[in-house]
């Protein structure tokens, strides 16, 4: 396994619901798919070319991952860990496995009457259940995957694996959960966002099981003209007819983008909590853009980035500011509604992530290449200086996201293979508050439960995905029993602590 991306904002709205099973219909003709292929291969060998020059960034970056150490782990597996390596779905008892007949999730003890039966079992999620969305690439094979982590409880002890997982066409590069159904309605609904080397943005439906096409797409690779032009088979010549001569075009041309859409990988997504049919992207083509995702439009493109942009954050009170960061050094503050009024903040390095104090509303932290977690208060204006700055890591800090149930508590992930717990409530002394390594490898993405404040997950280069139970570490424990005594005493009964042995 090479690497996993994760998302821990796929919480279930609803106990014992059952995922449909049905694929949905494949809709892309023959040539469409031939089309598309030919696109990725000569995607795949102009982004190869690209690599090959020396001195290259992702070479460069490459180098600075140091991918052939990445699965070394100098520390052994730490209390409240789940997932960690070796063998996340090894059990201590084998007929406790969900996929036993008999077992916690699968079908009851008396056994199943079909096999479709205990499959139906399997798939069939409990209330307390906690989901998790990853991206993951394996020998060049990407896929979409949703994990599903069950605590401990009168059923088991705690349990961590794949509920499905969904085929992707391209390399992900990051994922977004969201609650607005593509299709448009109001009722809430189960759907992802996928981002990638492609220029396009799919939404996927996490309520259907081995779905082979996106419900929608924005942006992206404009197939359906390309197929249009096309005269004979493909690969086509430009759209024009081809000659009875020796053919001059040996390969597919470049498919050119629908209008409105990125133009190259797209690096960074967010989701809109407060206006729910609203999604903001950063792309490697130095801009970003907010999509309405009911229309698969995008509704405003800011171009005020000057290099690759990496990461966006809407705020969680104020539904139209937007937040940015990039390659350019920078952090810029928008309000779309106004978006040639931008505010920046100039960074010791690349961005790497951003996040906003749900505590503290006009306040935000960056985290950078170089492992520094900034922070400042956009009250002060443009160009302030920081509240607070720390070498929060020895190498990039890929991760910055705050709990949402005990306040100030900052959780940061780092390619040296560190999660970190800070207390920020006083910025001039901010204090590391828990360190844990997951054995994931290098940590590239890792967050928060919406529903559980002290429940994390992360995922890694080493392809897989852990859980944290945090509140079994002393100095986390005291720290919210003094801010949120009522989120520590659920989540100790969560966690399992009152199940029975």
């Amino acid at each position: 396994m090479e690497d996993a991306d994760i998302s821990p904002d796929g919480n279930q709205s609803s106990g014992n619901s059952e995922v449909d099973s049905e694929p949905e219909e494949a809709s892309a003709s023959a040539s469409e798919r031939a089309l598309r292929a030919a696109s990725l291969a000569r995607r795949g060998s102009r982004v190869a070319g690209e690599a090959s020059h020396g001195g290259s960034s992702i070479e460069r970056a490459l180098a600075d991952l140091d991918m052939e150490h990445y699965d070394d782990s100098d520390e052994d597996p730490a209390m409240g860990v789940l997932g960690a390596n070796p063998g996340m779905a090894a059990l201590k008892h084998p007929e406790k496995d969900p996929y036993f007949e008999g077992a916690r999730g699968g079908a009851d003890d008396a056994g199943s009457d079909s096999d479709a039966d205990s499959e139906a079992g399997a798939l069939t999620l409990q209330e307390n259940d906690r989901l998790i969305l990853a991206v993951r690439n394996e020998d060049d094979v990407s896929h979409l995957e949703m994990w599903v982590y069950e605590p401990q409880d009168a059923r088991g002890p705690a349990n961590l694996f794949v509920h499905h997982s969904i085929l992707l066409p391209a390399f992900p590069l990051a994922v977004a959960w969201l609650d607005c159904n593509p299709r448009g309605g109001v009722a809430p609904g189960n759907y992802c966002a996928v981002a990638s080397y492609e220029p396009g943005i799919e939404l996927w439906d996490l309520d259907v099981v081995d779905a082979v096409e996106p419900v929608a797409t924005l942006g992206g690779a404009d197939y359906a003209a390309a197929r249009d032009l096309q005269v004979e088979d493909i690969p086509f010549s430009g759209g024009k007819k081809k000659s009875k001569g020796k053919s001059k075009n040996k390969g597919a041309p470049e498919v050119a983008v629908r209008p409105g859409s990125h133009e190259d990988a797209v690096l960074g997504l967010s989701w809109n909590r407060l206006v729910r049919n609203v999604l903001a992207s950063g792309s490697a083509d130095e801009t970003v853009k907010v999509w309405d995702v009911t229309t698969q439009q995008a509704t405003n493109t800011l171009k005020h980035h000057k290099d690759k942009v990496q990461a966006v954050a809407w705020n969680g009170t104020e539904a139209s500011v937007l937040l940015t960061g990039g390659f350019d050094k920078r952090a810029c503050l928008v309000d779309v509604r106004s978006p040639k009024s931008v505010q920046e903040w100039k960074l010791p390095a690349d961005v790497e992530a951003l996040a906003w104090n749900p505590s503290q509303p006009t306040s935000f932290v960056v985290s950078c290449e170089d492992g520094a977690v900034l922070c400042f208060d956009a009250r002060q204006g443009a160009k302030s200086s920081p509240i607070f700055a720390t070498k929060a890591h020895s190498k990039a800090t890929c991760v910055v996201a705050f709990s949402p149930g005990i306040p100030n508590l900052l959780l940061t992930g780092s390619t040296d293979k560190k999660l970190k717990l800070w207390d920020v409530a006083d910025p001039s002394a901010i204090t590391l508050v828990a360190s844990q390594d997951l054995s994931v490898g290098a940590v590239f993405s890792a967050g928060f439960c919406g529903d559980a404040p002290l429940l994390v997950a992360a995922g890694g280069a080493g392809g897989t995905v852990a859980v944290w139970d945090s509140a079994a570490d002393d100095g986390v424990a005291a720290l919210a029993s003094q801010r949120s005594p009522d989120v520590l005493a659920a989540a100790q009964a969560f966690y399992g602590e009152e199940a029975e042995e």
